[in-house]
């Protein structure tokens, strides 16, 4: 008589089955709570910042000629430009950067910014936040061409 080959029971092996896909499922889990709280902070982080901006009131008369870099980071959107004066004007307004996610349309600002001479412009319908992120890169920009000026 042959020896029976030594095979696990399918029994025996289904259990185990089932308890290696319980804990990939329970690990999935794990992930993706752990991933939708950060994501939450994250969301809330960025609410904060952007409702802690402030503005201050930028004198042009007070601003060196020169190219000044100005950036903002507000979590989810982020913006550098680069502002020109000359003759205590704002000749100029590039766009460097701007991270956002539906904002591309207030970039529009930084052309009235330049058209009206400050940086207190209207916001962007449909755009608000991504609009204040560029108002207070420009505006940090223009601060950056006051310490110039002051000598700091």
């Amino acid at each position: 008589m042959r020896p029976s080959a030594t095979r696990p029971s399918e029994e025996g092996e289904f259990p185990l089955k089932k308890k290696i896909l319980a804990v990939i499922l329970s690990a999935a889990l794990i992930g993706a709570v752990i991933f939708g709280i950060l994501y939450l902070k994250q969301v809330s982080d960025y609410k904060d910042n952007i409702a802690s901006i402030t503005f201050a009131a930028i004198d042009l008369t007070a601003v060196s000629d020169g190219t000044y870099i100005g950036k903002y980071d507000a979590g989810m959107i982020s913006a550098k430009v680069q502002v020109t004066v000359e003759d205590h004007a704002i000749r100029e307004i590039k766009l460097l950067e701007h991270k956002n996610d539906r904002g591309a349309p207030a970039e529009s600002i930084l052309d009235h910014m330049v058209q009206e001479q400050k940086t207190d412009v209207d916001a962007v319908t449909g755009a608000t936040n991504s609009s204040k992120v560029l108002r207070k890169a420009v505006e940090n920009a223009l601060a950056m061409g006051m310490e110039d000026a002051s000598g700091s």
